[in-house]
């Protein structure tokens, strides 16, 4: 039977301790490797502070290193120093991975590139936006784990690896169920050791650990440190960013983005709605076409029945007559609207792509 989490002491401070599950303190106790991630933000500087503190009143004696996701142009100029700073007050190693295919913005660019490709290849029914989303945080799934990950494990050759994060359930709904411990294989445990800490305490540790926060929280005025602009942020934090020189240049670049997709950025809020006194005349009016054509392309998209719209593993069958001649409507209509060249404008050219499709599905 699973036995339950237990809540070490702050060691005589008033911030709380670290929680953390017997089976965690079983694989301290065995000298399991630790990596702590880093990402110059106020929760994973706590989850440092407060784990490596706690690590050392329990005579742990296995490996342990920092460890920071460099995320590109999209992170602010101080995360980095921030992190290295963190890493010589606690005496530790600091490693940095990085994707090899670019960081978050080329990212972003790449899925839309992506996006229109399997558009006019009638590769799917509706075009798909480029951004994260809160519901698909590919930005922390690809960008973070998938290259952390494999570097601890290339790194730490033991039986198991710990990897701490600042997890709070306080910071959302979707994060108040977070565990204080799970493992998917059995090697490599996640360990939450803050996941019950309020934002006042996390703060309150960071200052009683004799390094500063993040200049972003107190000088620049933002609530959250992420990316320079996260798709996370309230409309407050965007303003607060985009008044900071050094994220200028992102902030342009995204609004290029958004034009030329016609997706804003965070939905139904387009990031250049936050700041266009810093766009050029012709990105303001890139901007107001992007606008009027993503309208459009929502109302044409519309149009789509529900059967006709994309599933896991489709395409699940032929289209009717009507349903080949409706698509091929609002395909003509949106690769207009975005100067597409996309094939497949037919009935009989959009059978005989589903036909393959289907002929591809069952030979797989």
């Amino acid at each position: 039977m699973h036995r339950q989490p237990t809540l070490f002491d702050g060691i005589g401070s008033s911030y709380p301790g670290v929680a953390a599950t017997p089976e965690v303190s079983d694989l301290l106790a065995g000298a399991a490797s630790v990596a702590i991630g880093v990402s110059g933000g106020k929760d994973s500087h706590a989850a440092a502070v407060a784990t490596v503190r706690y690590l050392d009143q329990i005579g742990h004696v296995g490996p342990r290193v920092l460890i920071h996701s460099d995320l590109g142009m999209v992170e602010w100029n101080d995360s980095l120093p921030m992190c290295e700073r963190l890493a010589h007050h606690l005496g530790m190693e600091l490693v940095v991975v990085r994707r090899k295919a670019g960081g978050l913005m080329e990212r972003w660019e790449a899925r839309w590139e992506s996006s229109r490709h399997r558009y006019e290849t009638l590769s799917t029914v509706t075009l798909v936006p480029c951004w994260s989303t809160p519901a698909m945080r590919f930005c922390t799934s690809e960008l973070k784990t998938q290259v952390i990950v494999p570097e601890i494990k290339r790194r730490f050759s033991g039986p198991a690896i710990i990897n701490v994060t600042g997890i709070r359930r306080a910071e959302s709904a979707a994060r108040a169920k977070a565990t204080v411990a799970s493992t998917a294989d059995g090697r490599i445990w996640d360990w939450r050791p803050i996941v019950d800490w309020s934002e006042g305490q996390v703060f309150e540790c960071i200052d009683a650990s004799g390094l500063p926060p993040h200049p972003a929280y107190r000088q620049f005025g933002m609530s959250r440190v992420s990316c320079r602009f996260c798709i996370m942020s309230n409309g407050s934090d965007l303003q607060a960013a985009a008044r900071q020189p050094e994220a200028r240049p992102l902030y342009r670049r995204m609004v290029a983005l958004e034009s030329r997709s016609s997706f804003a950025f965070q939905g139904a809020r387009w990031l250049g709605d936050v700041a266009p006194d810093i766009l050029e005349a012709d990105a303001r009016a890139a901007l107001d076409e992007a606008k009027r054509i993503a309208a459009a392309r929502s109302a044409a998209e519309r149009r789509i029945t529900k059967p006709m719209l994309y599933v896991g593993g489709w395409p699940t069958r032929m289209l009717t007559d009507g349903e080949a001649d409706l698509l091929a409507e609002v395909r003509r209509e949106v690769s207009g609207l975005l100067g597409f060249k996309s094939g497949f404008l037919d009935r009989d050219s959009i059978h005989g792509r589903y036909a393959e499709l289907l002929e591809q599905k069952a030979a797989a």
